[in-house]
């Protein structure tokens, strides 16, 4: 199919999302008052986990995109806010009285972000799944043995396979906190990685995971492995993605946005 303004073939092209990757620690350089400028062409911000909900939200308000996120273990104040159903957070939605003190009413504070908790969103074209948690080391909230994490991505199988009849393929990113095991992971309790998202990788074929739990001291320190088909990423601090995705031209909206981008090159 040929574009109209500028004559390009673009039923085989390609556009360019970049995501900017996040987890575990503040970066100076994005919890910053020159964020917008920094990262003015960032698509789709990703948080792999263990960040405080307010610099979720400073960064999704500053840069008006779409942020997804899971939890790690830490850093869990709004844990059972986002964890809980929404009758449970909202039992009456009469109007406020302003004599009473009962604000259980009030929907729950999102921080403009979206919580994947093993579920798939559609993103600029880009099918996103999410899991979050580390592995059980101390009996805290969201740490699982092998076999619950197991259980949690079970859960996740029937809409991988509709996005396998629907779109072609099961996924293209999985955000998790921890790593699968033998990659990026550590050896002690706390940091070994998942066995379970070896066997994620090799049915489901994603072109990314993305995980964050292991902290990078060392700038040095090699973030990135492949494993079948998939490129694990230790995303810690902060990780710029730049990840190509097929334009499907039988979409007039996406064929409009790549015929504008072509003609302002």
């Amino acid at each position: 199919m040929q574009s109209p303004i500028t004559g390009t073939n673009i039923t085989n092209a390609t556009e360019h999302i970049k995501i900017l990757c996040i987890s575990d620690t503040l970066d100076p350089l994005v919890y910053s008052a020159q964020i917008k400028q920094r990262f003015a062409d960032v698509d789709i911000i990703i948080s792999a986990g263990d960040l405080p909900m307010p610099y979720l939200g400073f960064i999704a308000s500053s840069l008006n995109r779409p942020l997804l996120f899971v939890f790690g273990n830490h850093n869990l104040t709004r844990y059972n806010q986002f964890n809980r159903r929404i009758t449970d957070s909202v039992p009456s939605l009469t109007p406020h009285n302003s004599e009473s003190k009962d604000e259980s009413w009030q929907l729950p504070r999102t921080f403009g972000a979206t919580y994947l908790k093993g579920r798939v969103k559609k993103v600029r074209g880009l099918l996103i799944g999410g899991i979050g948690g580390s592995r059980n080391y101390n009996n805290g909230p969201n740490q699982y043995n092998e076999w619950q994490m197991r259980y949690r991505i079970v859960k996740m199988v029937p809409r991988l396979l509709w996005n396998k009849i629907i779109h072609g393929r099961y996924l293209d990113i999985l955000v998790t906190h921890a790593a699968p095991y033998g990659i990026n992971d550590r050896n002690d309790p706390c940091h070994q990685g998942f066995r379970c998202f070896l066997g994620f990788m090799r049915l489901f074929r994603p072109r990314y995971l993305l995980h964050g739990h292991v902290h990078l001291y060392d700038t040095n320190s090699p973030r990135t492995a492949t494993y079948m088909d998939t490129k694990v990423i230790n995303v810690y601090s902060r990780y710029t993605l730049r990840f190509e995705q097929p334009i499907d031209a039988r979409n007039p909206r996406r064929r409009k946005n790549i015929q504008r981008e072509k003609a302002n090159e």
